[in-house]
């Protein structure tokens, strides 16, 4: 098996091995084991049923991860991305639109990614972005994993009457055991200590306990539900009216942004891009989140996507598909060991993410400060994936900005043709969400 292993995934030629591969897995399981709880909760408030859309849930992301593992051998997992459950979860509660329809209309945007990847342009939209925007990308989702984390745990919260972001109560229990966790990874990262990043999680999962952040479950093992009457319910031609069009649009820009975005942010953190920031094989990446989302539609499961927290598995040492092979084994357990996944709180994991997030900042150094014209919307890039809390509305307002920058300077030349094209997506997509 281990020589099998070795030269599936070529483990020698990326400088790692089974064990390393392994605990990767699992730091990238634990990071992302908190869509167990949000993602069929958030579905459940539009009506569908939670403990089935739970079994689909984890079915998609082993079948969808395994499928990116093999195909690309990268360490990248996939889940359904929030933006677009939140979405989902809208246009059946607040719009009134059918369960059936909202599965067209996600399976239509599944198929929009498709043709694109297939026919090659979302390559050839990445090889025209530029270097410096490439790197800004990086570094705005390494805030935007920060921001993640500090939030997950209450440091940071929204204050409603300064309408800012802004510490929360820094004497709650959650706050304290994050930042008790924050010091033991860093303790860990200092001396070296092999799977420093699953051992902090686990340890600050165990500290949880006398805080009463960790909650101790009734049971150990659950039953997988029936999710026969939820495949194929699906309407395919009520989907295609003219008025479901900028749901259309929401559920596609993003979703394309994001997983370029988070391709890309993982990609650089491992090592993979090349001199020009472009990624090696990333339309193999492209062509399985494409047709994730379409195959995740037939059972009415919101947008499969690239996950950011696969950059935990790459931090704790993951360099191969073998990666988040292990991560979807992790998650089959989670099938009947559910307890004991949902178990380790958001204090816990939350300082591998701010840790994480940190850490991507290095890609700063790459930007080119010497020319405002890529500065400034590289700037642009990373200030409004934290303003806008969306990672697709930082790349959308920088790709317009550095046209007009470029333009402005007398350097129109620069601009590739296939950018205006991604500027007029951007500003359709901006009109969509007014």
């Amino acid at each position: 098996m281990k020589q099998w292993l070795e030269k599936r995934f070529q483990l020698s030629d990326y400088h790692t091995d089974v064990k390393t591969e392994l605990l990767a897995g699992l730091t990238t399981f634990v990071t992302m084991a908190y869509v167990l709880a949000t993602v069929p909760n958030m579905l459940a408030t539009a009506g569908l049923e939670k403990h089935v859309m739970f079994t689909v849930l984890i079915l998609l992301v082993i079948l969808t991860t395994c499928a990116m593992a093999f195909y690309t051998n990268r360490p990248f997992a996939l889940a359904p991305g929030l933006g677009s459950v939140g979405i989902v979860a809208a246009m059946i509660a607040n719009d009134g639109i059918a369960p059936s329809v909202t599965a067209g209309v996600i399976f239509f945007s599944g198929v929009l990614f498709i043709a694109i990847s297939f026919l090659g342009l979302r390559e050839a939209v990445v090889k025209v972005i530029p270097v410096s925007l490439k790197h800004a990308v990086s570094a705005g989702i390494g805030l935007f994993i920060a921001l993640l984390g500090a939030k997950s745990c209450g440091l940071i919260i929204a204050n409603q009457a300064k309408n800012s972001l802004g510490f929360g109560n820094l004497k709650s229990p959650e706050v304290i055991v994050a930042v008790l966790g924050f010091i033991i990874l860093l303790i860990l990262k200092s001396r070296k200590v092999p799977g420093d990043m699953i051992l902090a999680i686990v340890l600050t999962t165990i500290v949880g306990i006398p805080f009463g952040v960790t909650v101790l479950p009734d049971s150990l093992f659950t039953m997988p539900a029936n999710i026969g009457g939820q495949f194929m319910r699906v309407d395919f031609l009520g989907a295609l009216d003219f008025a479901y069009i900028p749901f259309l649009i929401a559920l596609f820009v993003p979703d394309f942004f994001s997983t370029f975005g988070t391709v890309l942010g993982v990609g650089a953190k491992a090592g993979y891009l090349d001199e020009n920031g472009d990624l090696p094989g990333i339309d193999k990446c492209f062509k399985v989140d494409a047709v994730a989302t379409s195959f995740g539609a037939l059972f009415g499961m919101p947008s499969m996507t690239t996950y950011l927290e696969s950059s935990a598995g790459v931090e704790a040492g993951g360099k191969t598909g073998l990666t988040v092979v292990f991560t979807s084994v992790f998650f089959g357990l989670s099938l009947f060991l559910a307890p004991i996944a949902l178990m380790i709180p958001s204090a816990a994991t939350a300082p591998v993410l701010m840790y994480i997030g940190i850490n991507m900042l290095g890609a700063m150094k790459n930007i080119h400060f010497d020319d405002i014209t890529e500065a400034f919307p590289a700037f642009v890039c990373i200030a409004f994936t934290i303003f806008g809390n969306n990672i697709a509305n930082g790349i959308c307002a920088a790709l317009p900005t550095y046209v007009v920058m470029k333009l402005t300077s007398g350097k129109a030349k620069e601009i590739r043709p296939v950018m205006w094209i991604l500027v007029a997506v951007c500003l359709l997509y901006f009109y969509s969400i007014l």
